[in-house]
């Protein structure tokens, strides 16, 4: 059996890496060989997260695309990430996939609302449906979280399924009670574009906490802020356990959008894949992962911020206790290792 994995971004992107590439090695168990294929290239995404031109990059990869597409290669099912040819309207992307091939789409981002709810009528008018129309006319749909199975359904989906984002274990040692420092870190990780929307406007609360606290931020994948307590971390993938692991809290802050309800809650499972105890906003799923006073707090307003940080600050005891607990949860219900095999038998299924 073979898949084609028709991902978004190659592996320097999170949502390809996580959603594709690491089940290959599951797939392969279970007799499937896979061939994963990125629209747009590592070059592409540096150019996008340093705010560079990336006009010529996206024409070669909508070529390169289209190409592939219309090559039809021997491929048993087609592994498709939202979509294969973004900002395209359906009816060139309806006319370029095989019929003959089975698809299913995975979903881990509110991907239709960058069409539903432009502000351009015209994107609106041209694109609004066309996610729609995709999950429609596939095998299966995978979605992240209820939001995206919800979407899916209404869609008319033929077979809806939940697989949450998930983490490889063996990649995250979990901190020891005397792993916690007298000058706690807390730790944010994460995209350039997700700290800009999510963490600048929060940062003048955590500053204020860090330094009636002594304690420090650490923003891995962040921009400067100019705040002194603020450490900003590049993001490297063979880093990112031991940067992890250098924290002493996770957060995930978030505002109420229909864009953030569609967030599978990445951060907050590496987190506590780490043995870290979180503090989130309760949007979305994050109001499931977190189990709010044992493996951390929900937050939702400045004020609450400082309390949950100013308590997990103070006692080094309970960030331990919750970050066992976070590590439990993980294990259970957000590894490869249980979701792997669920993962290759949904395809299979699909295959015949």
């Amino acid at each position: 059996m073979m898949v084609k994995m028709l991902a978004r971004y190659s592996r320097n992107g999170a949502s390809s890496r996580l959603r594709f590439l690491q089940y290959r090695e599951e797939l392969q168990t279970a007799g499937i060989e896979s061939e994963f294929s990125p629209l747009f290239s590592e070059n592409y995404l540096d150019k996008l997260y340093s705010g560079r031109d990336t006009f010529v990059s996206a024409f070669r990869s909508y070529v390169g695309r289209g190409s592939e597409l219309l090559s039809r290669s021997a491929n048993d099912l087609l592994w498709i990430q939202s979509e294969s040819l973004p900002w395209l309207p359906w009816a060139i992307e309806a006319g370029l996939l095989p019929r003959q091939v089975p698809r299913v789409v995975d979903c881990d981002d509110a991907i239709f609302h960058r069409y539903d709810l432009h502000r351009k009528a015209a994107v609106r008018s041209l694109l609004g449906s066309k996610v729609d129309r995709l999950m429609e006319s596939s095998s299966l749909v995978t979605a992240g979280n209820e939001y995206l199975a919800e979407r899916a359904h209404a869609a008319g989906a033929q077979r809806v399924e939940i697989v949450p984002t998930v983490v490889d274990m063996k990649r995250y040692a979990c901190k020891s009670a005397s792993d916690y420092k007298s000058d706690p870190v807390i730790g944010w990780i994460g995209s350039p574009s997700t700290w800009r929307e999510y963490m600048v406007p929060l940062i003048p609360t955590l500053a204020e906490i860090a330094k009636l606290e002594n304690a420090r931020i650490h923003a891995v994948g962040g921009e400067a802020s100019g705040d002194a307590l603020v450490d900003t971390i590049p993001w490297v993938e063979s880093e990112e356990a031991t940067r992890l692991r250098s924290m002493d809290i996770g957060i995930m802050p978030l505002t109420d959008t229909p864009w953030s309800r569609g967030k599978c809650g990445y951060k907050l499972i590496q987190y506590m894949a780490s043995g870290l105890p979180v503090v989130a906003s309760p949007v979305g799923v994050n109001a499931e992962i977190v189990e709010d006073g044992v493996n951390g707090f929900l937050a939702s307003s400045p004020a609450e911020w400082r309390e949950a940080l100013t308590v997990l600050l103070r006692d080094p005891d309970l960030r331990h206790k919750m970050g066992v607990e976070g590590r439990k949860k993980v294990e259970k219900q957000y590894s490869l290792s249980v979701w792997g095999p669920k993962v290759a038998c949904l395809l299979k299924q699909v295959m015949g």
